[in-house]
């Protein structure tokens, strides 16, 4: 009626021992990156022992992983319900937790038998005690934030404004990031670009890897660990004659672009072959002379031929397609370098030189191209001076 206790003479208890569980680092625990920073991009990477120190059994076992970075916000790590940790019994994992988007100084935790709903008494199984439950290991991240390396290439050359490309060109686009931890290798790296081209008529698109109909448009190489680079392969295919102008950009997995400004070019697409006169560079000359020229069209020519001639008319010298080094369509400088030796080998007089050039494609001539070297060129014969 006054609500006070019966004074009982005895109090009478049953009850259960309650087990005991404990973060034990007596074996030493592991963590990846304890004294230096992680790269953005790089697995942090930790294990410890967690033991049953009492005499009493424990259930199934849960253990909470989360990360708290710089802006105090939880990243909670995946981790399942371990079996029972029966007495005298251990659980070492090793959890491994990708950095990416973590710069700063974060905190990793660590939580066995955890509070539950928000209580600060409930367990999620009974246990003795709680101080020994939980521990946090501070680490820093350090932000990628170099550029990558963008390079762009028709048929294998870097080219400049307005030069003339192949109607066929292959296209390479290339974006190399030096971070080991965040290769470009997956299909979702491909949104990361951005590659547009306007036409002679001045309609301008950006290039899918994929068409409407589900044609792969360009194909892509994921990067490696070897040489890091991500790979574009755009075959094109230029059906109209006249200018167009090609823009590319591109990041990495960290965002940084592959610079302040995108790549951008011009360049013109001639389908009809043609040539122009080539011009020997340097002119005069002392030790070795180059052939510059320009060609239009998809085909180089399979048959070339250079003859160099007293102005009397005898030939001292001939040079084929084979010496000549590869040729591509547009501008062309000669790999060979002639050295003013005739066909034996001996040093030719100082004096004037005059030359010719025959090329054909399929056994056809091959359409003269008018260009600044004409007027050097008197009845499709050039001119050079040896001075040495």
């Amino acid at each position: 009626t006054n609500f006070t206790p019966a004074q009982m003479d005895r109090w009478h208890v049953l009850y259960d021992l309650a087990p005991e569980a404990a973060i034990d680092a007596t074996n030493g625990f592991y963590f990846s990156h304890l004294t230096d920073s992680v790269q953005e991009g790089d697995y942090i990477k930790f294990a410890i022992d967690v033991k049953n120190i009492f005499t009493v059994d424990m259930d199934s076992l849960l253990i909470n992983y989360w990360i708290e970075d710089q802006n105090n916000v939880k990243h909670t790590i995946a981790y399942p319900r371990q079996d029972s940790l029966r007495v005298g019994q251990v659980i070492r994992d090793t959890i491994s937790v990708p950095s990416l988007g973590m710069s700063g100084f974060n905190t990793l935790w660590m939580e066995v038998n955890p509070y539950i709903n928000g209580s600060l008494y409930l367990k999620d199984q009974p246990e003795q005690y709680h101080f020994n439950n939980i521990m946090q290991i501070p680490f820093n991240v350090k932000s990628d934030k170099i550029n990558p390396l963008l390079d762009v290439t028709f048929d294998g050359r870097h080219i400049l404004n307005g030069d003339i490309v192949n109607p066929n060109a292959e296209i390479v686009i290339t974006l190399k990031d030096e971070n080991p931890f965040l290769l470009m290798n997956e299909d979702a790296d491909t949104t990361k670009f951005g590659i547009y081209l306007t036409d002679p008529l001045g309609n301008m698109k950006r290039i899918p890897f994929v068409d409407g109909q589900g044609n792969t448009v360009m194909q892509w190489i994921p990067a490696e660990s070897t040489h890091k680079k991500f790979k574009i392969l755009y075959p094109a295919a230029f059906q109209l004659d006249g200018k167009y102008r090609l823009m590319v950009q591109g990041t990495d997995k960290s965002g940084n672009l592959s610079g302040d400004n995108q790549y951008k070019v011009d360049f013109e697409v001639i389908n009809r072959s043609s040539i122009t006169n080539m011009m020997n560079y340097p002119n005069p000359f002392s030790t070795s002379t180059r052939f510059v020229f320009t060609l239009t069209g998809s085909e180089v020519p399979d048959d070339i031929i250079i003859q160099i001639m007293t102005v009397s008319g005898r030939v001292v010298r001939e040079m084929t397609e084979d010496q000549l080094g590869k040729i591509y369509i547009g501008r062309n400088i000669t790999e060979y370098a002639w050295d003013g030796r005739d066909e034996f080998g001996d040093q030719l007089a100082n004096g004037v030189y005059l030359y010719t050039v025959k090329a054909k494609i399929n056994g056809e001539d091959i359409e003269h191209r008018e260009s600044g070297a004409d007027k050097y060129f008197k009845k499709s014969f050039g001119k050079m001076y040896l001075m040495r």
